[in-house]
């Protein structure tokens, strides 16, 4: 007949049922799922400006104005921007979440990357919404073909 011994066991038991959302594990899945959305929408971004067509020689502001005016380009880069932002705050504030020595410092670090992401994402999508593509005044030679010259 044989007998086990069994370890005593450690008053410490964990909680298994947390409330709230955890903040952090959503964090690290927006950050890798983001990152390979990131990669194809760059890549994507550097293909059409860099090797498609006239390549580098053919980027001038005809060429922007001319992607902004399709619905299709707009999204793509508001994708960009918003993801590219976000993707990059979230790594910044995981810096300071890391680094930042007293809480103090840990808040107003936050804060400035939250102002800052928020203050580009804004003034970016304005750019894109907003952008004229044929300027009034603008020379003839460097305005898209589809504008009138006045």
């Amino acid at each position: 007949m044989t007998s086990t011994i069994e370890a005593p066991r450690s008053p410490y038991s964990r909680s298994t049922k947390k409330s709230g959302v955890n903040w952090e594990k959503w964090g690290w899945i927006y950050m890798r799922v983001s990152g390979v959305v990131l990669v194809v929408l760059i890549f994507g971004h550097l293909f059409v400006n860099l090797w498609v067509g006239e390549g580098v020689s053919a980027l001038n502001f005809a060429f922007v104005a001319g992607k902004l005016t399709d619905p299709f380009w707009m999204v793509w880069d508001i994708l960009m921007l918003w993801l590219a932002l976000i993707h990059g705050g979230n790594g910044m504030r995981t810096l300071v979440n890391d680094y930042a020595t007293s809480r103090i410092s840990r808040g107003i670090l936050k804060i400035a990357i939250l102002v800052s992401v928020v203050a580009l994402i804004v003034l970016g999508t304005l750019v894109v919404f907003t952008f004229d593509p044929c300027p009034a005044g603008a020379p003839a030679d460097l305005v898209a073909s589809f504008c009138k010259s006045l």
